[in-house]
């Protein structure tokens, strides 16, 4: 292997030994030496359009891969584009490493000059630098173990002066980084949530992203206890294939989740938050239901809401110290009765509800489709192995509610900043992590158009990405939620309205194969690209009828 001959090329040689999984980026001078540095020690690089772009691609690479995600940006203005990005994924807990050049500490008065520490902090990111020569490796080994074992978004700022010197003769093997034992739950905890479950006679479990891991010991114990399992949106497809599997939890539960799960006495969260959105402001919460959370972050428990218990552990451990506890009590049907078996495997997906269709057709062929009529069609005509994305906006219901995934790694979903225009990137991101599956992504007119820089990127890798795009040239959410004041004017939603855009053909004009979608009939198109060479991205311009507005997002809005 070639010595690295300076602290940029050090840098990118020791990231390169740890594991990084893939870089994403926008070089520019500051970072064009460590980028590539990373490329040759076999770290592959996507070249984003935008910062924003680059960072969220990361963010979905980590969370779909289990690897770490790298984001390279230049000095100041760099760093800021990437900033929603790097707050979602902060938020979101994903583990990702920001590498940011920094002007010198002396060049006060350059235009990239700022407070770079500062800005990473502000959005929830960890800050860290690369502080001399000698400390690189330390300083690099430092900020990788903190975004992979407490899973955490790092900024590791590279300051120009020092990126420039040479590297140390004797950098040496990179020592690796070793994974911590997983967070066994104390034993009165154990005790006290195998109490709490012995006592109730309608357990229903919620499993969110930090149950991820632990699917086959929360299953064990469910199926012992005679619990109900769910999860939050991030986690869907976690529990695909177990008969008392309810779905997504929250505002995506179809009407008999959402009956179930209010109608428990007992609700175990497994790595999950619990929030306004999993549990409805706390409607899907009983009447003296108790409530147990169990989590690794102390701060997480009963952060969004009171909970009877709290259990610091890790979800798997959490499960089988729990199950094995109870084993000697002997096991009981509760609410896993045939009844519920039955009505479960007729009514719990979306799919089998019924629906009116809201479809219209005129003879100038400018009609419009059911949003539900669609997805639930393109659910049947994609192929199962498929890794669906979500972009946030009205819309977001259709996709997560009606395309299945094959299982929890096959949905992506980046919300927790509730930001518009992610999904493009998002899409991206986890196609390069799966590249084994069909990647598919489900966005509105107003966020695609807002990120559509990226669709050149997907074209250039030669994605075979299905874009839906639930086109209502609107900003549909706040359409519905400020056009339905009560007992007020009808307001004027000028701004929040747009002319008919054909977002088809912008589709073709990067390289994309475009299809008009205003009928079923139109699906054809879509037909004609999964028997082709799918050797670039569809995007789907479809046309939307209004089924007056996305109810959980109404309900968000009221409740804040």
């Amino acid at each position: 292997m070639i010595e690295p001959n300076s602290v940029a090329a050090l840098v990118g040689r020791t990231l390169a030994a740890l594991g990084a999984g893939h870089a994403f980026g926008v070089v520019g001078s500051g970072n064009f030496e460590v980028t590539n540095a990373l490329r040759a020690a076999g770290v592959p690089f996507t070249a984003a359009r935008h910062e924003g772009g680059a960072a969220t691609m990361a963010d979905a690479y980590a969370r779909m891969s289990g690897r770490l995600g790298i984001v390279s940006v230049h000095q100041g203005c760099g760093l800021t584009n990437a900033g929603t990005g790097i707050g979602e994924a902060a938020k979101s807990r994903t583990p990702l490493l920001v590498l940011a050049a920094e002007t010198a500490g002396a060049a006060v008065r350059s235009n990239f000059a700022m407070d770079q520490p500062g800005f990473a902090r502000s959005v929830g990111a960890v800050a860290e630098r690369v502080h001399s020569a000698a400390s690189a490796v330390d300083d690099v080994v430092r900020a990788y173990r903190t975004a992979v074992n407490d899973r955490r978004t790092v900024v590791l700022n590279l300051p120009l002066n020092v990126q420039a010197l040479p590297a140390p003769e004797a950098a040496g093997a990179v020592r690796q980084v070793a994974v911590p034992a997983p967070v066994r739950p104390g034993r009165s905890a154990v005790l006290a949530l195998a109490e709490l479950i012995a006592a109730a006679e309608r357990p229903v479990f919620v499993a969110g992203r930090g149950g991820r891991g632990a699917r086959e010991q929360i299953l064990e114990l469910a199926a012992h206890t005679g619990a109900l399992v769910a999860t939050s949106a991030v986690a869907k497809g976690l529990f695909n294939g177990d008969e008392f599997n309810l779905g997504i939890s929250g505002g995506f539960s179809t009407p008999l989740a959402a009956e179930l799960i209010s109608g428990a006495d007992l609700v175990v969260g497994f790595g999950c938050a619990l929030n306004m959105w999993t549990m409805r402001h706390g409607r899907l919460i009983g009447t003296g239901a108790k409530v147990v959370q169990v989590d690794l972050e102390d701060s997480a428990l009963g952060a969004n809401r009171p909970v009877d218990l709290g259990v610091l552990g890790d979800s798997a451990e959490t499960a089988s110290a729990v199950l094995e506890e109870l084993r000697g009590r002997g096991g009981a049907t509760r609410y896993r009765t045939e009844e519920v078996r039955r009505r479960i495997k007729a009514e719990a997906r979306w799919q089998d509800v019924a629906i009116e269709d809201l479809s219209t057709a005129n003879d100038s062929g400018q009609g419009r489709i059911d949003p539900r009529v669609l997805s639930a069609r393109l659910d049947a005509l994609l192929p199962a192995e498929r890794i669906v994305s979500v972009d946030s906006g009205n819309f977001m219901g259709y996709p997560s509610q009606y395309l299945d995934v094959p299982d929890e790694f096959g949905f992506c979903f980046t919300q927790a900043f509730q930001s518009i225009g992610l999904g493009l990137y998002t899409a991206i991101g986890a196609a390069l992590a799966r590249p084994d599956r069909l990647p598919v992504l489900g966005t509105g007119d107003g966020g695609f158009l807002m990120g559509i820089s990226e669709l050149e990127t997907a074209v250039r890798l030669g994605l075979p990405l299905v874009c839906i795009v639930y086109n209502d040239a609107a900003y549909g959410a706040e359409v519905h939620h400020f056009g339905e004041a009560d007992g007020a004017d009808i307001p004027d939603l000028s701004t929040v309205t747009f002319p008919e855009t054909d977002i088809a053909a912008i589709a073709r004009g990067y390289g994309a194969a475009g299809v008009t979608v205003r009928t079923e009939a139109d699906l054809a198109g879509v037909r004609a690209w999964l028997e082709g060479p799918r050797t670039a991205p569809l995007v789907i311009d479809a046309k939307i009828a209004s089924d007056g507005g996305a109810w959980w997002l109404a309900e968000a809005f009221k409740g804040h």
